[in-house]
């Protein structure tokens, strides 16, 4: 899914969910769908990929977008409070 794509998604979920359609629960389960289905196609071209930590409470989940394995772990360690010195980062898609 390229970014135009899942800009519109989203405006099709806030659109329902503003007339009505759709309430608060449904709006957030489709903009999170969206955003793991952009974050995990990311193409070759990008030189992008999401990763994911794990091995550690503090990083076990954590997502985000970098073009490298050490991107990805100094990225996680940034947005994951009390991360440890050494866990596991992999590759999502």
């Amino acid at each position: 899914m390229d970014r135009i794509s899942a800009i519109r998604n989203v405006e099709e979920a806030l659109r329902a969910f503003e007339e009505g359609d759709a309430d608060l629960t449904t709006t957030e389960e489709r903009v999170l769908a969206t955003l793991r289905t952009y974050a995990t196609e990311f193409d070759d071209e990008t030189a992008l990929a999401a990763y994911v930590g794990r091995g550690d409470e503090a990083v076990e989940g954590v997502v985000v977008v970098a073009s490298s394995r050490a991107e990805a772990r100094e990225r996680i360690a940034e947005h994951a409070a009390d991360a440890p010195d050494a866990f596991e980062v992999d590759r999502l898609g």
